[in-house]
């Protein structure tokens, strides 16, 4: 039952990502109480347990992405979404999956670029710089300005899809 609830989830969020590139509180909160509220009906407190576990766990790792600036708030609270609605083990399976496509796609967009040797070099030379003068100011500017950026859910929705085929259900 709650594989349609995060199915629903992911569809509005990637509704939302695409067309305003923000994935609004009132979702990401949402999904966070429905996966908790449901998981208590349906299992008490076992179920309760099992949603908070999922929550904190995939909203905690996603955070620490969140501080190191690979990743934005809005895509912390989708995962911690995530994670109340399908537990610890799956939305750890699904995260790996993310990051994965995230890399190919990130991949595929710069092999089809036809600045991706040039934006490879701005690249490595902004890291050299930032870490001999120790200033990561160079680097900031380098991934505000020249780093290639594409909404999250284009990794996300299929990482969910493939770890949906392999666990068999969530």
């Amino acid at each position: 039952m709650y594989d349609y609830l995060l199915f629903l989830y992911l569809l509005v969020a990637l509704y939302m990502d695409v067309r305003y590139q923000k994935l609004p509180n009132w979702l990401t909160a949402g999904a966070m109480a429905v996966g908790l509220v449901f998981h208590l009906i349906m299992n008490g407190i076992d179920g309760l347990i099992f949603s908070v576990l999922g929550l904190l766990v995939a909203g905690l790792i996603f955070l620490l992405l969140y501080v190191f600036k690979a990743l934005g708030a809005g895509d912390v609270k989708l995962f911690a979404g995530i994670g109340a609605l399908i537990g610890v083990v799956n939305v750890l399976n699904v995260m790996m999956y993310s990051i994965i496509y995230a890399g190919l796609i990130a991949i595929v967009l710069l092999v089809f670029t036809r600045t991706f040797l040039r934006r490879l070099v701005t690249g490595l030379f902004a890291m050299i710089s930032s870490l001999t003068s120790k200033d990561l100011s160079h680097l900031e500017t380098f991934k505000a300005t020249k780093a290639t950026r594409f909404p999250f859910m284009y990794a996300v929705v299929p990482a969910v899809i493939t770890a949906y085929y392999y666990l068999g259900k969530f």
